[in-house]
């Protein structure tokens, strides 16, 4: 498997900003969706955004109108730029990809590869 790997994670404070990036070679392209997961300490790994083949996007009621998620082809890199931190974000972050022309729900099961995590940290 081609290897999925996160970059950008941090500590700020809240009502700040962070830019994680994924190099994510061989992944970027109609033929995968592409997604982020975080999972906070004690709790399930849960869903924040995918992006499938075609650039349409889909977002995690907690993070919606905070977070945006995006490809940069030329690059072969998944993109989150989270805004507007709040402490409840705080989280080790992944991304991660499917095989799929259509969309893939945002549940971890569905997703066949995995980065190694960053970690997102946000203080009040």
């Amino acid at each position: 498997q081609v290897p999925l790997v996160e970059s950008g994670g941090g500590s700020v404070q809240a009502g700040e900003s962070l830019r994680l990036s994924c190099a994510a070679s061989g992944f970027t392209n109609s033929r995968y969706c592409m997604a982020w997961f975080r999972q906070a300490p004690g709790k399930e790994r849960e869903g924040v955004a995918r992006i499938n083949g075609f650039g349409v996007t889909s977002y995690a009621d907690s993070v919606k109108g905070r977070f945006a998620i995006s490809v940069d082809s030329a690059a072969k890199t998944l993109i989150l730029q989270m805004n507007s931190l709040v402490p409840e974000d705080t989280a080790m972050y992944y991304c991660a990809a499917a095989k799929s022309l259509g969309w893939v729900p945002l549940i971890p099961g569905f997703y066949t590869s995995w980065g190694q995590g960053t970690q997102v940290t946000v203080s009040s």
